[in-house]
């Protein structure tokens, strides 16, 4: 049995993304949810699935007496922090597909700037197994998601001659893709790559510039299956492919231990999971939603998924090659570099919005999208097609 066509997104809902909700996580989870609901033609009473985030603070039966749901058939979560966006939908796919439920929502809502900040150095590290991942780390000060990824973005720039400039015109792109994006927070705010080279470091190699937001938001989508999809009112976007992965020897972020540090294994596994379900290959592709939390891991993700070979995406995003009228436009919404850093869930929506034609930053003919998930922990990712 295959999962791909069997399920699409019909409806996408969010907050607006903000540095201060005023509000609490829980609200800000109702409100997308709500917002993605009516967006499908649904009422909350035909909703019998909820998925989320191990991370996320809304219980799914807190979301459920919120949007008056009046009963669950279907409650998943998904774990490893931005690893998990489309892994929701993957989760959600899999009960449409197999009956468990007719209609699911996937959620994420935080207050990650106003609130707990992911950015900060954590004290804790968990528990369990994952506390003794962590303690080879925190104790010697090494403790920030942008210090982990620093490490591994050194030695993709010793391998293979990367230059802080090429990290850079990740920056570049994704600000410029949501300087024309009413929903982005860099709204009218591109830079240039003088302005990223003269950002200050935060752990070398990387910028300030090199870093995605802290935003406070939610953002919802509502999964159904494919039949019943192009019945509600929008353009269904098809899950022609829906994946999670990990690499040998796998931990969070400092996956150290993989045996070629300047390499995303997990997000090569999930590449080769969703050409091999969708039938689809890089190609195919008319627009990438890369999950860009630090510029150097959308390098490597263009080469992991076979858009270039080893050492050469470089190459394949000079010369405006990840801008829109590029070879491969990468997240025209901006990104969570540009838009918002909703943990993935936004890049989710702004595939739907380009099958829809209803984008900001329209690619012309948007048929087949790729969406990653967060990189450098088990990740996940979607190819979704136009209904």
């Amino acid at each position: 049995m295959s999962l791909s066509g069997k399920a699409a997104i019909a409806g996408i809902g969010a907050t607006e993304f903000s540095k201060d909700s005023g509000r609490s996580e829980l609200r800000l989870a109702a409100e997308a949810c709500r917002a993605a609901i009516a967006d499908a033609g649904l009422a909350p009473a035909d909703v019998d699935g909820l998925v989320t985030f191990t991370a996320d603070a809304s219980a799914e039966i807190a979301v459920q007496r919120e949007l008056g749901i009046p009963s669950l058939r279907f409650f998943s979560r998904v774990d490893y922090g931005g690893g998990a966006a489309c892994g929701t939908v993957a989760h959600a796919a899999m009960a449409v597909a197999t009956g468990q439920a007719d209609a699911v929502v996937c959620y994420r809502a935080f207050n990650e700037r106003s609130g707990h900040r992911f950015g900060q150095a954590n004290k804790g590290g968990g528990s369990g197994s994952q506390a003794m991942e962590f303690s080879w780390h925190l104790p010697f000060g090494f403790a920030t998601p942008a210090a982990w990824v620093a490490m591994q973005a050194r030695r993709y720039m010793h391998e293979y001659g990367a230059t802080s400039e090429d990290f850079g015109r990740v920056a570049v792109a994704m600000r410029r893709h949501a300087a024309t994006n009413p929903r982005a927070w860099f709204h009218g705010r591109p830079i240039t790559l003088e302005e990223h080279q003269a950002s200050r470091w935060i752990v070398e190699p990387l910028r300030l510039l090199d870093c995605c937001q802290e935003s406070d938001g939610g953002q919802a989508i509502v999964v159904t299956s494919a039949e019943r999809a192009r019945d509600l009112p929008h353009r269904p976007a098809v899950i022609a492919g829906a994946a999670q992965g990990t690499g040998p020897d796998q931990m969070m972020m400092f996956s150290y231990y993989s045996g070629d540090l300047a390499s995303l294994p997990a997000m090569g596994r999930v590449g080769e999971q969703l050409w091999r379900q969708s039938g689809l290959g890089p190609d195919d592709v008319d627009t990438a939603i890369l999950y860009d939390h630090f510029t150097p891991f959308v390098l490597v993700q263009l080469e992991e998924l076979g858009f270039c070979g080893r050492g050469e995406a470089k190459d394949f995003l000079k010369d405006g090659g990840i801008e829109l009228g590029g070879r491969l436009p990468v997240n025209p919404h901006g990104g969570q570099l540009g838009e918002a850093y909703i943990h993935g869930m936004n890049g989710i929506a702004e595939g739907v919005r380009q099958l829809r034609g209803t984008a900001a930053n329209q690619v012309p003919d948007a048929t087949n999208v790729l969406v990653t998930a967060g990189t450098g922990v088990p990740t996940s990712g979607l190819v979704l097609t136009a209904g």
